[in-house]
């Protein structure tokens, strides 16, 4: 028994971090609308920024740790006013979710760039020596933890009922258009709500730091429980944060005592799982809810181009041209091993275009097929000798089971929820892939995947794998091309636009959602097993939560809904650091700094762009009266 409240009161302590985190999610998404999660991050950067201070500097705690929460406060709302709140009025919630995405990229790289991928740890603020409360034992820092809580949740509500500050943010929380007629600021509340949330996270990241070691790449995990903590108690509710925080905290420490701590992370997520399919709202439901009928929604919902069918013929068979020489014109096997990693991804990037570009359904679990297809082709031809061949097909079809599941489990969710419950099902396969040691290998991963092979011929060097998987891509791309162009196509533009006037044409959204999601899984099926052949080797870091986020970055940057953009982003993303060795630590810095660039600067991403100035030089140069045609076409409602 002693030892169960000993457990408990651990997950006490653990669920105050994350009730802390949690009710920063709140704040935002109360007041902006959005969810902001790029709050793991300032956890680990404020932390940072005192470890130099203490540490390097010798500056005593009580000097270094205000300082440190004034820098990481100022940092953020720097960042917050640059990026976020612009955002607001230019994208779609489903963006402005990536975009943060962004912003965590971004403070991870800089992170890595200036205190590198060692581990660090801030000292115990005070004695370190246990306290002996009753039968339990408890570290002087758990009351570092339950204090910055107590007092962070009585400061919010000080803040947000007794001034007048705080009835404003309370107003633009309930009716932002009601708020901005009576005169208030309604930008500068938005990027107050990210300042507070800012320091929430950092002071939530300086108390635990002394209780665990941390990494610039920390921040990913700070984020995952703060979110799922809120979304579990109610993202509308501050009482619920709490309690989801509380909640999280003591089931997880319970799974990792009494089952594995291997499993303690799917324990949690299984939970998270139920809670979306059963009280969506959360557990906690808030009295006082943002108004939707009279929200706007004027933000850019589609950003897809399109290129004159002749220019796109020519500019194809130069692509393809290329792609063909490609093996004979680079000489360094490492590049072309990039070119190839780059090929494979494009696989799952395709599926993901069609999900996200096409149908506008955010998926943040990309990877979790990916590995269900790695792992389960790899294991099937280590130790059943199986055909490679059919041991994809074999994954492809978990995959797809999968995929059947989850869209049935999930099918009362839209938009943020359903984004939520793909990052659940992506991290739950994450943490299955690290405790099922016997399948995959675990944390060092699944060693000795044989090459892929057909018949005789087998795919060994990454020349070889080079053709096989082009000619893979291109089939994909002549099939999806055409069938985009087909009622299929144009049913899943129509559900992005608007999904009610594609209900009311006839449309089933269900099944075309449905398919969109299974054909996604499907390709990210393929991807992983090409992948796991082509290295030999599968690990979860490989197929991970970040491999979602990093899918995500490079269809953005490629552009969405282009169907070929995409591999501009897997190109650059995978190429960048090897082409420039001596700048590989600015990979991430580079990514997130892109993804938020492309997202503010040029939503329809580099090739999208590209593909615009194009067609645009190109009519430019036409005759006058065709010019003249085309324009009469195109205000008439015909086609470009």
């Amino acid at each position: 028994m002693i030892e169960f409240m000993q457990v408990c009161f651990g997950g006490l302590v653990v669920g105050s971090i994350y009730a802390l985190i949690a009710l920063g999610f709140c704040l935002v998404y109360r007041v902006a609308g959005v969810i902001n999660l790029s709050q793991g991050g300032f956890c680990i950067l404020a932390v940072l920024v005192c470890t130099t201070f203490n540490q390097r500097f010798g500056w005593p705690l009580w000097l270094a740790l205000p300082l440190c929460l004034a820098i990481t406060v100022l940092g953020g709302t720097a960042l917050g006013a640059l990026t976020f709140v612009p955002a607001l009025n230019r994208l779609s919630n489903a963006n402005v979710l990536m975009l943060t995405v962004g912003l965590l990229t971004i403070l991870e790289g800089l992170s890595l760039l200036i205190w590198g991928s060692q581990p660090f740890a801030l000292a115990p603020f005070s004695d370190d020596r246990p306290v002996k409360l009753g039968p339990l034992l408890v570290a002087t820092q758990s009351f570092w933890v339950f204090g910055a809580t107590i007092a962070g949740m009585i400061a919010l509500w000080l803040l947000l009922v007794r001034t007048k500050l705080g009835r404003a943010l309370r107003a633009c929380a309930q009716n932002p258009t009601a708020a901005r007629l009576m005169g208030i600021d309604v930008p500068r509340m938005m990027l107050l709500s990210f300042a507070l949330a800012t320091l929430m996270a950092a002071i939530a990241g300086l108390v635990v730091a002394p209780t665990t070691s941390l990494q610039f790449d920390s921040g990913r995990l700070f984020t995952n429980y703060g979110f799922i903590a809120a979304v579990i108690g109610g993202i509308t509710s501050f009482p619920g944060a709490i309690a989801g925080g509380l909640m999280l905290g003591i089931a997880s420490q319970i799974a990792t005592a009494y089952v594995s701590s291997l499993f303690s992370n799917s324990i949690t997520l299984v939970m998270l799982l139920c809670v979306l399919v059963l009280r969506p709202d959360g557990l906690v439901m808030s009295r006082v809810a943002r108004r939707q009928d009279v929200r706007e929604e004027t933000r850019t919902t589609s950003h897809m181009v399109r290129l004159d069918p002749g220019l796109g013929f020519v500019l194809g068979a130069l692509g393809l041209g290329l792609a063909l020489a490609a093996p004979f014109i680079v000489t360094s096997d490492g590049i072309m091993s990039g070119i190839t990693i780059a090929a494979i991804l494009f696989i799952a990037l395709i599926g993901l275009d069609i999900l996200m570009g096409y149908a506008g359904q955010v998926s943040l679990g990309q990877a979790g097929f990916m590995a269900i297809g790695g792992y389960s082709s790899g294991y099937l031809t280590i130790n059943y000798d199986m055909s490679p061949l059919l041991s994809i097909l074999v994954g492809m079809v978990l995959s797809l089971t999968c995929a059947a599941v989850l869209s049935v489990v999930t099918l009362r969710l839209r938009g943020l929820y359903l984004a939520l419950a793909t990052l659940a099902f992506g991290l739950l396969v994450d943490s299955c892939a690290v405790g099922f040691i016997d399948v995959t290998g675990g944390p060092s991963g699944m060693v000795g995947i044989p090459s892929l092979s057909i018949g005789n011929f087998d795919f060994s060097t990454p020349r070889r794998m080079y053709y096989l998987v082009l000619g893979i891509d291109l089939v994909l791309l002549v099939s999806f091309a055409g069938a985009l162009r087909s009622g299929f196509g144009r049913a899943l533009k129509a559900i992005r636009t608007d999904q009610l006037a594609a209900a009311a044409l006839g449309i089933d959204i269900a099944r075309t959602k449905l398919a969109a999601f299974l054909i996604s899984a499907a390709l990210a099926s393929l991807s992983g097993s090409l992948y796991a052949f082509f290295f030999n080797f599968l690990s979860p870091e490989m197929v991970g939560s970040a491999r979602s986020l990093e899918l995500v970055s490079m269809l953005v940057i490629g552009g969405e809904g282009t169907l070929i953009g995409p591999i501009v982003g897997s190109l650059m993303i995978t190429l960048l650091p090897i082409i420039f060795q001596p700048f590989a630590l600015f990979k991430t810095l580079v990514s997130g700094t892109l993804l938020v660039g492309c997202f503010l600067q040029l939503p329809q991403g580099l090739f999208g762009g590209m593909i615009g100035g194009i067609d645009s030089l190109s009519r430019s140069r036409r005759p006058a009266t065709e010019r003249g045609n085309l324009k009469a076409s195109t205000a008439d409602g015909a086609p470009r």
